[in-house]
């Protein structure tokens, strides 16, 4: 079963109009599948295989010949000496659009390559997982609460039989064995696993390095290459504070999400609708989850770094968005029914940056139906975020 993605005309616009498209993200968020689907008549070489890695990185000259565009060439971190023949190919036929389609799950690693090589000849779109919207032009009866402990991972959803506890521990076994150990010499793989679980007990939460390091035995400056890795390779994601001239949020610390609910879920042992529920985790895993789809929605607006929160000493505001000196301040909140104590924070901040620029306030919530808290806040829900 074939799911859209949403990201799917601006790959196509880029291949028509860019020489390089790079698509980049985690593992198993359809990266391959989308480019494959787009493309059917271009060739397709995966250099996940080491006999193919190999040359390209020893032989680029004699891979490019035998892969002349148009190609899609999958994880292309694995050769990063690709890139500069890459180059000079893409300078010779420059008027040539979509020659080469990349993919990659190692972000800084393939990133360091297109920087050095191909500025300004590669359009870089990144795919995450599915958004709520994409789940549910596929599988319309699907409950808010079970996407979220299913996540977004294209694969549970093309094929709904899989079993969801096999599935995320294959995952993380998979990733542990193989982004962890090209992206940096983890001396304890079980240490990294025992990290990113630690990371999901922090989730939506601020990041507090050294107490993330001393929970797991560890020093500060390894708690930080880790934190990296868990970045590079589409695990977590930094959501930096919002500034302004007129107020400046006190804290500096980014809040760390884990970038898919379902794999937070997976990593709480949470495993069911039921658990979720009755899980002291649930405004965590409920936050995570709208993180996602308030990314989706800059994302395809093309406003990947649009995305804030505000917090002091006492208050904070779990989501801001700006767009053209407009902002959106966002809460959310666990319940059906928000009232007037769950937008006091809200009202804040508008208060404090001016109410001439904050465009919309609103309770991300789980009502069916968007309804006014107050005159100037809403109460919305997860569908509402849909780009």
């Amino acid at each position: 079963m074939w799911i859209d993605r949403d990201l799917a005309s601006r790959v196509r616009h880029s291949a028509q109009t860019r020489p390089v498209v790079v698509v980049t993200g985690g593992r198993q968020t359809g990266k391959t599948s989308l480019l494959r689907r787009l493309f059917p008549r271009h060739a397709f070489v995966s250099l996940d295989l080491p006999t193919e890695a190999a040359q390209a990185e020893h032989d680029p000259a004699a891979f490019l010949a035998r892969y002349r565009g148009p190609v899609v060439i999958d994880e292309v971190q694995y050769a990063p000496g690709l890139f500069r023949h890459l180059k000079a190919d893409i300078d010779a036929h420059r008027t040539r659009h979509g020659q080469f389609l990349l993919t990659g799950s190692q972000k800084f690693t393939l990133m360091r390559g297109v920087s050095e090589s191909l500025a300004g000849r590669a359009d870089i779109v990144e795919l995450e997982t599915l958004a709520l919207s994409e789940i549910q032009s596929a599988h319309r009866r699907m409950s808010v609460a079970s996407a979220m402990v299913r996540g977004g991972f294209p694969e549970l959803h093309a094929n709904p039989e899989i079993d969801l506890a096999a599935y995320y521990n294959s995952y993380i076994a998979t990733y542990l064995e193989r982004d962890v150990r090209s992206l940096t010499h983890v001396v304890s793989l079980r240490d990294f696993e025992r990290f990113l679980r630690a990371c999901a007990l922090r989730s939506a939460n601020l990041l507090n390095k050294a107490d993330l390091a001393r929970d797991i035995g560890i020093s500060p400056s390894t708690a930080n290459q880790w934190l990296s890795v868990l970045e590079a390779s589409g695990q977590i994601v930094m959501l930096e504070p919002w500034f302004s001239n007129r107020t400046k949020s006190i804290v500096k610390s980014p809040k760390l999400y884990i970038a898919d609910s379902g794999l937070l879920c997976a990593l709480l042992n949470i495993r069911t609708e039921a658990a979720l529920r009755q899980s002291p985790s649930i405004g965590a895993v409920w936050e995570t989850f709208v993180f996602a789809q308030i990314r989706h929605r800059e994302q395809i607006a093309g406003r990947a770094k649009s995305v804030f929160f505000w917090r002091d000493r006492t208050r904070e505001v779990d989501f801001v968005t700006e767009a053209g000196g407009r902002l959106e301040l966002f809460e959310a909140k666990w319940t059906e029914v928000p009232g007037p104590g769950d937008i006091v924070n809200l009202a804040f901040v508008r208060d404090i940056v001016g109410k001439k620029i904050v465009r919309r306030a609103a309770v991300v919530c789980r009502t069916p139906h968007e309804f006014p808290i107050t005159s100037d806040v809403a109460a919305i829900n997860a569908v509402s975020l849909a780009p």
